[in-house]
């Protein structure tokens, strides 16, 4: 696990947004996994801009979300298909058939989940999965205790994870009590996982993660075992890290080889 540590949100999503361009410009087929919510906002608007000014193809790419509210329609203004439509799909050219998302309203869930799998083994597993990390550790929707070997599947959420999402609802009674979410098996078969993460109020869930023990009680803390997991934090976020200076150490000083991003 990298951790890599940057005074600003901003700053940290332009070194994602560059770490996912190389992904796409070296190869132009790439399965990318992508996350919703506030957190990686910045870095779609990044990638957006690229595209725009000619200098990112999005052709070839395939792309798989990992997860949706179960009952809302796509068209819904909280459902991820209306989040991704807005603020990234619609800016780029990423072919509508090459795009995935979980159905919310699918009658067979079960059913629906396995042929999810089933399409990221055939488009060739993920290249490179973004992802944002819960107030309580969790990744996509996987609340503390979900299995570590977990598969997509449907999830009842927390209610401080309802509570933590209520502001892109009218309502808090409006938050959806289940969702559909790849599973921390899916995300941990993702060749590289880059982890966004910002804010004081995500600090003690970055803490656990990336420095306490690995447990399912705070499933971001698997991607210790990940072979190519990198974590971008800005100063909030990284505030409760005990190791923080070593890791700026370590951002500042790598190899030249190393210092492309």
């Amino acid at each position: 696990m990298e951790v890599i540590i940057l005074p600003t949100a901003e700053e940290a999503s332009e070194v994602a947004a560059r770490l996912v361009a190389r992904q796409v410009r070296e190869k132009p087929q790439s399965v990318l996994g992508l996350a919703t919510g506030s957190t990686p906002c910045k870095l779609y608007d990044l990638l957006a801009r690229m595209h725009r000014d000619g200098d990112l193809d999005f052709s070839k790419t395939t792309s798989f979300n990992l997860d949706e509210y179960v009952g809302l329609d796509p068209v819904h203004p909280a459902s991820y298909h209306h989040f991704m439509e807005k603020n990234l799909f619609s800016l780029i050219n990423i072919p509508q058939g090459h795009i995935h998302i979980p159905d919310g309203l699918a009658a067979d869930v079960p059913a629906h989940c396995t042929a999810y799998e089933k399409a990221i083994r055939e488009a060739g597993g993920i290249d490179l999965q973004i992802l944002g990390l819960g107030s309580d550790g969790h990744l996509g929707f996987n609340e503390p205790g979900s299995s570590l070997a977990s598969r997509t599947r449907i999830k009842t959420l927390t209610e401080r994870t309802r509570s933590d999402n209520a502001r892109f609802f009218a309502d808090c009674g409006e938050v959806p009590h289940h969702v559909i979410t790849m599973g921390l098996g899916t995300i941990m078969e993702s060749r590289m996982c880059l982890l966004l993460a910002f804010g004081e109020g995500k600090a003690h869930a970055v803490a656990q993660s990336v420095e306490g023990p690995v447990t399912a009680s705070v499933p971001g803390s698997l991607l210790q075992f990940h072979p190519h997991a990198k974590v971008l934090l800005d100063a909030g976020a990284a505030s409760l890290l005990a190791r923080a200076d070593y890791y700026r150490w370590v951002y500042k000083n790598k190899p030249e080889w190393q210092t492309d991003l």
